[in-house]
C-alpha cells in the first residue's frame, strides 16, 4: 500500500505560483511513477506532469513550459512547480503513484483568480 497527501493548493492571482507537494508513505520502493492529474467539475480529469523513478519527465501541452515535476533525493515527495499560472489552471490537483496498483491522493485545490 501507498498512502499519498497533497498540499500546496490555495488561491493565486493570474500569472502567480504555486508549488504543489505530494507526500508518500508505505511501500514507496514499489512506485515507478508518479502522476499529477487534475479535474474540474464536470469536465475529464486531465494529465498534467508525470514523473520516473528514472527522473524522465513528461507534461501536457497545456503546462508545457510553466510548470515543473519534481521528486525530493530521497524520493518520498514529488513536487508541481506551477508558475505563470492561468484562471483556466483552476482545478483540483492530485497525484497518484504507479506501483503494482495506482494509488491516489485527495486531492488540492488550486484557484486562479483576480
Amino acid at each position: 500500500q501507498v498512502q499519498l497527501v497533497e498540499s500546496g493548493g490555495g488561491l493565486v492571482q493570474p500569472g502567480g505560483s504555486l508549488r504543489l507537494s505530494c507526500a508518500a508513505s508505505g511501500l514507496i520502493a514499489s512506485i515507478t511513477v508518479t502522476k499529477w492529474y487534475r479535474q474540474v467539475p464536470g469536465k475529464q480529469r486531465e494529465l498534467v506532469a508525470t514523473i520516473t523513478n528514472s527522473g524522465r519527465t513528461n507534461y501536457a501541452d497545456s503546462v508545457k513550459g510553466r510548470f515543473t515535476i519534481s521528486r525530493a533525493d530521497d524520493k518520498t515527495t514529488v513536487y508541481l512547480q506551477m508558475n505563470s499560472l492561468k484562471v483556466e489552471d483552476t482545478a483540483v490537483y492530485s497525484c497518484s503513484a504507479v506501483g503494482l496498483f495506482e494509488f491516489w491522493g485527495q486531492g488540492t485545490q488550486v484557484t486562479v483568480s483576480s
